[in-house]
């Protein structure tokens, strides 16, 4: 089954959504705030592929519940619901490990489109894992990328990576020293669905170096190429 949390206090927009996904073949556990939504989380023993939050409720608020479920399993897919004053809410959910957003008001088409992309890339994360003719490592310099494994080392030493975060990594590795399009960067990991979307890229990229940077606002492997992208840095990565 294709099971995915739902936490939104607002009773009329859970209703929306849960009667959506379930029509689209999602087996839905609905939460009216974050305190039922770790709970629930807890209650199913993690089996959720995709957790969808609603950053601003009372109590515990969805970034929050976002964080623990991110702590908790680095492999769920979260999506966050923001309002479209919450622009700063947006890049902190991004920050603290959700893999998108969707702004109110939303249709049941962009709710389904970005819930069945999301769910697609953790779908294929893990036929690669189980694959056993799937290469098994990409190695430059310190940096050891697992892919049956789905794990980034650097001298030994585990980075813990999300999905999104991963896929980013391996496109760097499958590409050393190539300068990387923000949008082709967009497509390759989130779909050409995502239109004008390139901020979850540079959002992500700062998580990025926040995690394999020493020194993350001066970057040694993830080098910015003004007016395009991204690059890996091959000297310094060698």
């Amino acid at each position: 089954m294709k099971n995915i949390l739902v936490c939104e206090d607002e009773s009329t927009i859970r209703e929306f959504v849960v009667i959506n996904l379930r029509r689209a073949g999602y087996n839905v556990t609905e939460a009216d705030c974050g305190e039922k939504a770790l709970e629930k989380y807890e209650e199913n023993g993690g089996d959720f592929d995709v957790a969808i939050l609603d950053i601003m409720m009372p109590g515990i608020d969805g970034l929050t519940v976002c964080k623990e479920l991110r702590a908790k399993n680095g492999s769920i897919g979260i999506i966050m619901l923001t309002a479209k004053t919450q622009e700063m809410d947006k890049v902190t959910g991004l920050m603290l490990g959700a893999d998108d957003y969707i702004t109110k008001p939303f249709s049941p088409s962009e709710l389904l489109a970005r819930v069945d992309a999301l769910y697609r890339r953790i779908t294929i994360a893990g036929v690669q894992k189980d694959e056993s003719k799937y290469q098994d490592e990409i190695t430059l310099g310190d940096f050891v990328l697992n892919l049956r494994n789905r794990m980034l080392t650097r001298k030994g030493k585990m980075i813990e990576l999300t999905q999104v975060e991963f896929q980013i990594m391996e496109y760097f590795f499958r590409n050393p020293g190539v300068a990387l399009d923000r949008t082709d960067i967009l497509n390759h990991v989130w779909g050409n669905t995502y239109v004008d979307q390139e901020k979850i890229v540079d959002v992500n990229i700062r998580r990025l170096r926040m995690k394999i940077e020493p020194e993350p606002s001066s970057p040694q492997y993830i080098m910015t190429v003004w007016g395009l992208g991204y690059r890996w840095n091959v000297k310094e990565a060698n």
